[in-house]
């Protein structure tokens, strides 16, 4: 690393989760644009899955004497300590039970440190650590400007209910108002472990967010153009009293360091296959790496592809982390369905380069989970949504994507907690298909504002430049 005093130091602390591990990286790579940035990059030990290890690794191999990894090794935990099942959420639990291990750790880098960033997971056991090296203190918030505002202003709904004793159930109604926000977000879209009492969800939740005015600041994962009222209501205070500047970063987009392999086109090859099909007549669906598909569900999801009578590209998921399925679509579906869908789409069980996929002149619309690197994804490439919320935030995201007007939004309650019939995934599907050309028109104007934000010059490019200026001023006062 240049000793030199131009240089700018700056440590980042990821969480359990490629959902999590992507943005923070994604972030890393903005700074790391910036010639004299330097980044340590804290790795929690173990990993959840071995896909997180192999990012890490590409990651610090793409900036050679840029990035210094250095490993934070967990405390032993006993998930039975808390009521939760979910991998992610327990592993989030360890890293903030671990964090404090940071301190010696950051305290003897050299040079200082001009800035911590950290997954908003880590708020309430980070910022300690922060005040400790007298270090301005960041968060990336992986989800939308909209569901931050909902995360940020929960102290303010708390602060007014002590009855209810910190318990979203008790003191959220059929909806929640947002100071400077037109729509309330339903109490059907709030993320279901958050009105679960005693759920880590809850308790990580209303931990941090009370927090949040202890931070210097927060990056989002967004653009002005597709969430312009929810970052002015969050930056002039309306939210919370009191609130650090909430900076627009997105879309962050997949960098070369993500990919695993460059897809292949091979006979059987997804990419191979869509240069076969017409332009805009494939519907691409994925709910994501997390997101394991029920046989039921599946059984519908083929049907309803079939009558909705467009070709289709269907990355079919049916276990959670990274484990390949050993399950085949043969034995989940009748012999004559497996028939037709071949005939009509391709299905596939391996991973998928989303971004070429939807990159593809022949893809014309998006089924997704409504996860929010998926939707920066499909805006980034001028591709209309449907979207079903399976899980967390993904509701919201939904309220997002209608809201912006680039994709449609059925009411079918979330992904694994109900079966939605062939008949209406057809029905979804045509909607969004037959309304192409408005769905279409307004992705490709905030694909255009996109990839403005993001160019030299634009006003990412702005602001990462004026907050590295003014970590340097911080630190020449000093």
């Amino acid at each position: 690393m240049s000793s030199g005093s131009d240089v700018v130091h700056v440590a980042f602390v990821p969480s359990a989760g490629l959902g999590h591990l992507s943005p923070c990286l994604r972030v890393a790579a903005l700074f790391l644009r910036h010639q004299n940035c330097h980044v340590t990059l804290i790795t929690p030990k173990p990993t959840v899955s071995l896909a997180e290890s192999h990012l890490i690794s590409r990651f610090c191999s793409s900036f050679p004497g840029q990035v210094t990894q250095t490993d934070l090794h967990l405390l032993p935990f006993d998930p039975s300590t808390e009521n939760s099942s979910d991998p992610f959420w327990l592993h989030f639990e360890r890293i903030r039970r671990s964090v404090h291990l940071l301190i010696p750790i950051l305290s003897s880098l050299s040079p200082p440190l001009n800035a911590l960033i950290y997954d908003v997971s880590l708020i309430s056991p980070m910022i300690p650590v922060s005040e400790s090296l007298a270090v301005p203190s960041y968060i990336y918030f992986i989800a939308a400007a909209r569901m931050f505002s909902f995360f940020s202003h929960l102290s303010v709904l708390d602060a007014a209910n002590k009855q209810a004793q910190g318990h979203p159930a008790s003191f959220i109604g059929d909806a929640v108002e947002i100071p400077g926000i037109r729509l309330p977000i339903t109490r059907s879209s709030i993320p279901p472990l958050l009105l679960q009492p005693g759920s880590l969800f809850e308790k990580i939740f209303m931990e941090d967010s009370p927090k949040l005015t202890k931070l210097d600041g927060i990056f989002i994962n967004t653009f002005d153009e597709v969430e312009a009222e929810a970052m002015a209501a969050l930056n002039s205070g309306k939210v919370v009293p009191g609130l650090p500047p909430t900076h627009a970063l997105g879309p962050l987009m997949p960098c070369e360091f993500e990919k695993e392999q460059k897809e292949e086109k091979s006979a059987s090859s997804p990419l191979k296959w869509l240069d076969g099909q017409p332009e805009g007549s494939v519907v691409y669906i994925c709910f994501g790496n997390r997101t394991a598909t029920t046989r039921e569900q599946v059984k519908e999801m083929a049907e309803g592809l079939l009558q909705s009578g467009y070709r289709f590209l269907w990355v079919v998921k049916l276990k959670m982390v990274d484990k390949e399925d050993d399950e085949d679509l043969e034995q989940v579906l009748e012999p004559e369905v497996v028939k037709k869908i071949k005939e009509k789409g391709l299905v596939v069980k391996t991973w998928v380069n989303q971004g070429e996929i939807l990159g593809h002149s022949s893809v014309g619309g998006f089924l997704s989970h409504g996860g929010w690197n998926s939707t920066m994804e499909s805006i980034w490439h001028g591709v209309p949504l449907l979207t079903w919320g399976q899980n967390g935030d993904q509701k919201i995201t939904s309220e997002v994507v209608a809201e912006c007007g680039v994709g449609v939004r059925p009411d079918w309650g979330w992904g694994g907690e109900v079966v939605v019939k062939a008949e209406e995934i057809a029905k979804a599907v045509k909607e969004m298909m037959n309304n192409i050309e408005p769905l279409k028109l307004k992705a490709l104007q905030l694909k255009e504002a996109a990839r403005k934000a993001t160019a030299v010059g634009g006003s990412c490019d702005i602001k990462i430049k004026t907050i590295i200026e003014g970590w340097k001023k911080k630190r020449d006062v000093h």
